[in-house]
């Protein structure tokens, strides 16, 4: 087990079988699904305050991708947008999620917007905060660099220099110690950092990437959600999904509510939960009625 705090992180483990591989999941409450889908290089653990807040009126779920916190990290995986959005399509279907509002982030917000795609009946409203779902040429060099052969993954994988600085450029506000801990605690051999690596080589910049025709069918499929109430959350000090990020998904869903906290960072459900959990329960309660 990992060495995360009971008292940041105190639920139950649950896992689905992936033909050997153990998909990790968090499943706290009862009542309609919220589904937590996270990103690079986090966990469930960052919706642990959510799952908290949310789980005595819903039944909250949050995955771990494989790769990806306690799920398993095996080192011969495709690691691709189309086996994480299968993986979330076959949890959704063996628990017969129904009537589901997704909160995604940062690549949970295209994983969870592939599912939608791929399952649209089973999903009735969005949450959706520093992310994209779409093509963008917008790479940071600091991302770009983990992106060269040899270079980018001696510097992921043996000297974390992935996820150990997303503690402190991720937020604006200080993490405490325990929480860090909790952030880097599955990412600490090289063995368990494949995945951090692999999602950086997954963004898919131009059509000769595997990965781009699957990212071309999800974005060509978000339309049919226009008339589906959706809540945009936003770090506005996001130095990777930065406003023209925003301005996009409002562009593409102008009916959409947006909150904007301009002193957040890209982990605005860090920097801004206090205000964000408020928010959101507003949003689901208002749009609970339609």
């Amino acid at each position: 087990m990992l060495n995360v705090s009971k008292t940041e992180y105190p639920f139950a483990s649950h896992w689905l079988d992936l033909g050997g591989l153990r998909y990790h999941y968090v499943d706290e409450g009862a009542g309609k699904p919220i589904l937590f889908v996270h990103g690079n290089p986090t966990w469930s653990f960052a919706w642990r305050r959510f799952v908290r807040a949310l789980s005595p009126q819903y039944r909250t779920i949050a995955v771990d991708h494989i790769g990806c916190g306690y799920s398993d990290k095996p080192q011969d995986y495709a690691y691709t947008i189309d086996s994480h959005v299968s993986n979330l399509c076959r949890l959704i279907e063996k628990l017969d999620l129904r009537d589901i509002t997704l909160v995604g982030h940062d690549w949970g917000g295209c994983i969870g917007m592939g599912a939608a795609v791929a399952l649209p009946d089973r999903f009735s409203r969005f949450v959706l905060m520093n992310t994209a779902a779409f093509r963008s040429q917008a790479i940071p060099l600091r991302i770009a660099t983990c992106r060269i052969p040899g270079l980018g993954e001696l510097g992921v994988r043996g000297l974390n220099l992935f996820a150990g600085p997303a503690l402190w450029m991720a937020v604006e506000k200080p993490m405490p110690a325990e929480v860090k801990a909790g952030f880097i605690a599955p990412y600490n051999s090289w063995a368990n950092r494949i995945a951090t690596h692999r999602f950086v080589l997954d963004i898919p910049l131009n059509p000769f990437h595997p990965s781009y025709d699957r990212l071309v069918q999800i974005e060509n499929g978000l339309a049919q959600f226009q008339n589906r109430p959706m809540q945009l959350f936003w770090g506005e000090k996001d130095w990777c999904f930065t406003t023209r990020f925003l301005d996009e998904w409002i562009r593409r869903f102008p009916d959409a509510a947006v909150t904007r906290y301009p002193d957040a960072g890209h982990y605005v459900f860090e920097d801004a939960y206090e205000r964000m959990l408020p928010e959101l329960k507003s949003f689901l309660a208002k749009t609970e009625l339609k």
